[in-house]
C-alpha cells in the first residue's frame, strides 16, 4: 500500500505532511502552528561549515540516490519513516515531486536530505550523515538551488536547535498559509 501521489501533494498544498507510527503503521496528518521554515534571505552558515564548503570535500548530487537516502533517514532514528511512508516518496519521487540532495564524499554517499518540491517551495522531511557536516553541506547546496531556481518557501515543518543555527524560526499558521499560496503557485521547478 502506498499514499497517492495525488493526495501527498493535495496535502503539501494546504499545509499537510503525513508520518508513520512505528508502532501502529498508522499514518496521522500533521500542520503544526506555530509552523518552522528558513527564510531564504536570512540563511546562516556557521563559519567552520563554511570552511569544509570551501575545501571541496563533498561533491553535491540531485536526484542520483533518492532511494537510499530516504533509507538512511529512516534508520538514523526518523523512525515515523515507516515502510509505507518510504514507498509512497519512492513513488513520489518517480514522478518527479519528491527530490533528494545528496553529499558524495570519494565516491560515496556520505549524507544528504529529501523533501517535496511544488512550485516555489521544498517540504524538507528528513536528513542524515555518515560523514561529518556532510548534511549540513546538502542544506546549504539546497538552499543555494533554490534561490537559483527561484523558489521562496523552504518549510523545515518543526524547529530543533540543529536547525535554528542556521536560520530557521517558527511563524504563525495564517502567515504560513499565505507564503505557502504564493510559492506553490510560482511558475518555478526544483529540477531538473
Amino acid at each position: 500500500m502506498i499514499i497517492p501521489a495525488a493526495t501527498l501533494l493535495a496535502w503539501y498544498r494546504e499545509g499537510i505532511f503525513p508520518m508513520g507510527d512505528p508502532d501502529t503503521g498508522d499514518i496521522t496528518l500533521h500542520a503544526p502552528d506555530p509552523r518552522a521554515i528558513i527564510d531564504l534571505d536570512c540563511f546562516h552558515i556557521p563559519e567552520t561549515l563554511r570552511k569544509t564548503i570551501r575545501s571541496g570535500r563533498f561533491e553535491i548530487r540531485i536526484d542520483t540516490a533518492f532511494k537510499e537516502v530516504i533509507s538512511l533517514c529512516a534508520r538514523n532514528g526518523d523512525t515515523w519513516i515507516i515502510d509505507v511512508i518510504r514507498d509512497s516518496y519512492i513513488a513520489l519521487h518517480r514522478r518527479g515531486h519528491a527530490h533528494s540532495v545528496e553529499a558524495w564524499r570519494d565516491g560515496t554517499l556520505a549524507g544528504g536530505l529529501y523533501g517535496v518540491a511544488i512550485g516555489g517551495a521544498f517540504f524538507g522531511e528528513s536528513m542524515f550523515h555518515l560523514d561529518r557536516d556532510a548534511s549540513k553541506t546538502a542544506l546549504c547546496a539546497l538552499v543555494e538551488r533554490m534561490r537559483a531556481r527561484g523558489m521562496t518557501l523552504l518549510d523545515t515543518q518543526y524547529l530543533t536547535p540543529h536547525l535554528a543555527r542556521f536560520g530557521a524560526r517558527e511563524i504563525r499558521r495564517l502567515e504560513y498559509e499565505a507564503l505557502l499560496r504564493v510559492a506553490v503557485a510560482l511558475p518555478v521547478s526544483f529540477f531538473p
